[in-house]
């Protein structure tokens, strides 16, 4: 009801359903929502308690029901909705026997439509109150999400963008059982280090999954993931945050929930949590914690002594050797000029398995065209989750290889296939270079200002071609041991 609000007051005409038609009538009749209730509903929102009226001759469908809801509601709407149709979803979940988001939900029941994520730091009882706002709307076609951004952006409400979907609801989802934690450990009496404590380790923990399932390191630092999470675990408007202080202070979670009198998603995303953790190989141990303290009956105070008694570890992300030589070669590179002019900064990006003299040209060509050359491998997961690939070498043997071609002056890990538009900015990239069999498919990246340029392909070789030739190699010279094998069986 807050958006519902604000977009009418921006000028929109907008209507409201829901499946409870006293709601409705409540709403229709009083102009007040019941936990905004200094909020006035402006005349000119008209309610509906018909979902085919509602999804006809819609510019937006915004989808704001409680996650368990979500997937009922679209199957209810499916039917109605047309070709192309765009979906906003602002519900928080992750689907706990599918692993689905709520934006996959929704498009696992509505195909047809465009499904927009819209997340990020947006406590209703502030937007009710026209305080400054900023939000993230998320969708692989960037033209899409920027058709979402125009129509919610106001005075009041700054609308990004941003095409790691899966990296904005991850952040939406999760968040909130860092918020659960942060409420217990006020509930025990622990102060503003803890809670910071909680805040950061709890991210970190996040976009470790995030990066493991192919999402962007970036997201997590933005307003879906760092802005949503701070929030969240910090205002007294956060349900979840007041649901894991009343656990704190000797709550049953039931009692808790009862007690907060609305949906407390962070105690919903738990399982799912879990099952990701585990089926990604990721540790979590500050939601595990929280999923003990919540589902299997451990006492919070006796939990947090087991967390602060981990095995020491270190904040760092990569081995100390790989970080002191990625900081050599580039401060080392922003020494390097050539003539009055800044050096040139080169990317490609490739898997580069059974690195071959094809991989070679396109490196020796690649490099000619600047000065300083950056190697983006697809690292193991990536090409398992989103390349559908396996490689006969790891992305560390990988990059070792690459790393050993004269030409290259640093190879970085390709983990999504969105982070492109990214590494353009962090790397201060002038040249984007890739084989022309992608002859088209990256000039979107002229936009950040970098010149996009395919280079042909050594004709006669490829890494498909060499595995295809090594297979029937194999399979001829079994053949041929199997024909002699019968030709001199004595009987």
């Amino acid at each position: 009801m807050a958006l519902a609000r604000m977009l009418s007051l921006s000028g929109h005409e907008v209507t409201v359903w829901s499946a409870l038609p006293k709601v409705l009538e409540e709403l229709r009749k009083t102009r007040r929502q019941k936990n905004l209730p200094n909020m006035e509903i402006p005349e000119e929102i008209e309610f509906n308690e018909s979902i085919e009226e509602m999804c006809e001759d819609k510019d937006i469908l915004l989808f704001a029901v409680p996650s368990v809801f979500v997937r009922s509601t679209a199957h209810q709407a499916s039917s109605y909705v047309v070709d192309g149709q765009i979906i906003v979803d602002v519900a928080k979940g992750i689907e706990p026997d599918t692993l689905m988001t709520m934006s996959e939900v929704i498009s696992s029941e509505i195909p047809q439509a465009k499904v927009v994520a819209l997340s990020g730091p947006t406590h209703a009882e502030e937007v009710a109150k026209d305080l400054p706002t900023t939000i993230v709307a998320a969708y692989e076609d960037i033209t899409v999400a920027e058709q979402v951004q125009s129509i919610f952006t106001n005075p009041v409400m700054r609308v990004y963008t941003n095409t790691d979907v899966k990296g904005v609801e991850l952040c939406g989802a999760l968040k909130n059982i860092i918020a659960l934690a942060s409420g217990i450990s006020v509930g025990l009496g622990y102060g503003d280090n803890t809670k910071a404590a909680l805040i950061t380790r709890g991210l970190a923990e996040i976009e470790r999954l995030g990066v493991k399932i192919g999402c962007l390191p970036e997201t997590f630092r933005g307003l879906a993931g760092m802005g949503d999470l701070i929030v969240t675990a910090t205002s007294k408007h956060s349900r979840n945050n007041r649901c894991g202080y009343f656990i704190g202070q000797g709550y049953d979670p039931q009692e808790a929930i009862k007690t907060v009198g609305m949906v407390v998603e962070g105690i919903n995303a738990i399982p799912a949590a879990m099952t990701l953790a585990e089926k990604y190989d990721v540790e979590m141990p500050i939601m595990t914690t929280v999923d003990a303290v919540i589902n299997h009956g451990a006492d919070p105070r006796e939990a947090v002594k087991e967390l602060m008694g981990r095995d020491s570890k270190t904040e760092l992300s990569k081995p100390i050797l790989d970080l002191n030589y990625e900081s050599a070669v580039m401060k080392n590179a922003t020494l390097r000029t050539k003539g009055d002019q800044s050096m040139k900064r080169v990317i490609t990006y490739g898997t580069f398995d059974l690195l071959h003299y094809g991989h070679i040209n396109l490196l020796r060509r690649a490099k000619a065209l600047g000065d300083y050359l950056i190697v983006a491998i697809s690292s193991d997961e990536f090409n398992w989750n989103e390349k559908h690939k396996k490689c006969y070498f790891t992305y560390e043997q990988r990059k070792a290889l690459v790393e050993a071609v004269r030409y290259v002056d640093l190879v970085i890990p390709e983990e999504s296939w969105n982070q492109k538009r990214s590494d353009m900015h962090e790397y201060h990239i002038d040249t984007f270079v890739m084989g022309n069999d992608w002859k088209g498919k990256f000039d979107f990246l002229k936009e950040e200002g970098v010149e996009v340029v395919y280079l042909p392909r050594t004709p006669e070789i490829s890494s498909s071609q060499i595995k295809h030739d090594l297979y029937d190699a194999a399979s001829v010279e079994q053949s041929q041991t199997s024909h002699e094998d019968i030709n001199t069986d004595p009987r």
